[in-house]
């Protein structure tokens, strides 16, 4: 089984491009930094940076939201592959081929510079009640889904 499932932040925006032909298709190439869980010592690098690509609706996708510095969980599988460079050398290549992608924070989250951003309109968790749920205000009730 060949099943890769990553979360990490862009590193750049999202390359993409449109095949040629009729039934042109987009293509997108991206670089995710993910974080190692652990540190080794003498290593100063602490993330690991994946090259992704990406097909069709799910290029789109990326061509719309991938952005530098965006947090994605993206799954698929691991490509292996090779070419000859312009000396003559064969250069052996690792990619993700990315068969879904999601966000992995709000948008409220990754524009917030304490990552703990909560609207002014909502009610802090401090306001819980005794019994672990928050007490609503008074007043917004009427706008409540399942009322």
């Amino acid at each position: 089984m060949n099943k890769v499932i990553l979360m990490g932040r862009l590193t750049r925006d999202a390359e993409v491009r449109y095949s040629a032909g009729d039934a042109s298709t987009a293509v997108a190439r991206f670089s995710l930094a993910v974080d190692r869980r652990f540190k080794r010592d003498n290593d100063e690098q602490t993330a690991d940076f994946i090259n992704c690509v990406a097909f069709g609706k799910t290029a789109e996708f990326m061509e719309r939201f991938g952005r530098k510095g965006t947090k994605f969980v993206v799954e698929g599988r691991i490509q292996t592959g090779s070419y000859t460079n312009k000396d003559g050398q064969r250069v052996y290549t690792t990619d993700v081929v990315v068969e879904q992608v999601e966000f992995a924070e709000s948008k409220a989250s990754s524009e917030s510079s304490n990552g703990g951003y909560v609207p002014a309109d909502r009610p802090s968790p401090s306001g819980a009640a005794g019994d672990g749920f928050m007490n609503i205000p008074d007043g917004i009730d009427e706008e409540l889904p399942f009322n």
